[in-house]
């Protein structure tokens, strides 16, 4: 094995752990944005998603999003990853049953465990939006079915060959595969669990929620800056230092610009600098660089971030206005920034910048062609993304239930669920059900029969 190939793997690898690691981040943003009484339960469903999701993509997801197929999905080699298939052996080169990923020549196992921490972060994004009323058991069968399938499909028309990547749609690190795919999950879930209990009144008032801890929230977003800057240069499969310097400059401008802008906006629309803004404004910034980290200069990045930060604010009350209950604003952040930052490529895009043959986007004489095909490929995966996570959720609504009973939502999630408490030692305020409203009690009623 020459010396590129042990190089480029270890880069791969590193880089891949530093994506699993952002695994923390999210339980410590998540779990701080929640009340204390929801703590266990957010943390466990973090801890348990990577296990399902690393199933779900060893058994069948990792065949149908690089397997040589169609336009629409891998047919060869669909479970050998999981080694139930009777495919040749993975070092041969893979007898081009994986064309689309042997363009590096790193080894099999490097591949998968760098696009398998990828697909769990899409599961993850789910679970903070669905947060403090949701059926652990039903996260769980949903998190297995979208990294099982829907995932992967998506994936496959992005990164594995398929329509999209065959017409010209480009997306560097995930910025639609991931980050859009986890916030249209995510929105369909929202939409049928309904609201949190007391959350919106019937007379149109919104109760903000508070989280717990921001000191969890706060170590939470380092983490999952660090992590970024294994996501977005490590998607370059190989130890190019040229395209890695210049991903990382552009990852963590756009982050800082985020921060700065989503700070004042804050100060501005709601009259302090709120540091929960502030954190989604750095996620918000990440995020919207993530699909064309390599292919926009640095002074373009700045000027997405800056645009993130503004936009994260508007969203989070946008959502909060439709009465869409996302406790910890993955919709504003991964849905909206995921959106935004891949029709930002037909904007933005320097062909070549990074070494990357993208063509020009529309600011640098590129014309419409390339914002069309960015545009196509995100109604794309959005209609398929939203419609089937829909459907999933749906049956099992249907089924095994979605909501938690009214006891459970009102006594916290982690006594329901988990039978366990946070912090134990601490005496903590239980609402009565004779404290709460007529008016209230009759909504949640209503909620909760329609939601069970």
């Amino acid at each position: 094995m020459d010396i590129k190939v042990i190089l480029d793997t270890l880069w791969v690898l590193v880089a891949g752990m530093l994506v699993f690691f952002m695994n923390l981040g999210f339980a410590a943003v998540e779990s701080g944005f929640a009340r204390s009484k929801n703590a266990v339960n957010i943390l466990s469903k973090n801890f348990i998603v990577f296990a399902v999701s690393s199933l779900g993509f060893l058994v069948l997801g990792w065949g149908l999003m690089f397997g040589d197929g169609n336009g629409f999905i891998g047919m060869k080699g669909l479970f050998m990853a999981s080694g139930l298939d009777n495919s040749p052996a993975v070092g041969d080169a893979y007898n081009g049953v994986y064309s689309a990923i042997s363009w590096t020549g790193i080894p099999f196992w490097a591949k998968f465990f760098f696009q398998l921490v990828f697909c769990g972060t899409a599961a993850t994004i789910v679970s903070g939006a669905v947060a403090e009323r949701i059926k652990y058991i039903s996260f769980i069968v949903f998190s297995f079915l979208l990294t099982l399938l829907v995932y992967p499909i998506v994936g496959h028309w992005i990164w594995g060959g398929g329509f999209l990547a065959q017409m010209g749609m480009w997306d560097f690190a995930g910025g639609t595969v991931v980050h859009s795919v986890g916030g249209w999950a995510a929105l369909a879930g929202v939409i049928l669990l309904g609201p949190r209990v007391g959350k919106y009144t019937k007379d149109g008032k919104i109760h903000p929620i508070p989280g717990h801890n921001l000191s969890l929230a706060t170590i939470g977003a380092f983490v999952l800056w660090l992590g970024w800057f294994g996501f977005n240069p490590g998607s370059t499969m190989a130890a190019d230092p040229v395209a890695i310097s210049h991903i990382l400059v552009t990852t963590n401008t756009a982050g800082i610009m985020a921060v700065l802008t989503a700070t004042a906006t804050a100060w501005l629309v709601v009259g302090k600098p709120d540091l929960g803004m502030s954190i989604n404004g750095l996620l918000a910034g990440l995020v919207i660089i993530t699909p064309g980290c390599a292919y926009v200069s640095v002074t373009s990045s700045m000027i997405l971030g800056a645009i993130a930060g503004v936009l994260v604010v508007y969203a989070v009350l946008f959502f909060d206005k439709m009465k869409l209950d996302d406790p910890v604003g993955a919709l504003a952040v991964h849905l909206v920034h995921g959106v935004l930052g891949t029709l930002s490529i037909g904007l933005f895009a320097q062909d070549g910048i990074a070494g990357v043959s993208t063509g020009n986007g529309l600011f640098f004489g590129g014309g419409l062609g390339l914002l069309g095909i960015q545009a196509l490929g995100v109604v794309s995966v959005g209609a398929f993304t939203f419609i089937s996570s829909f459907v999933i959720w749906y049956l099992i609504k249907k089924t095994i239930g979605i909501r938690v009973s009214l006891k459970e939502e009102i006594e916290g999630l982690d006594i329901g669920e988990h039978g366990n408490q946070a912090y134990p030692e601490f005496v903590t305020h239980r609402p009565s059900y004779s404290l709460i409203s007529k008016d209230i009690n009759t909504e949640i009623d209503d909620v909760s029969k329609k939601a069970i």
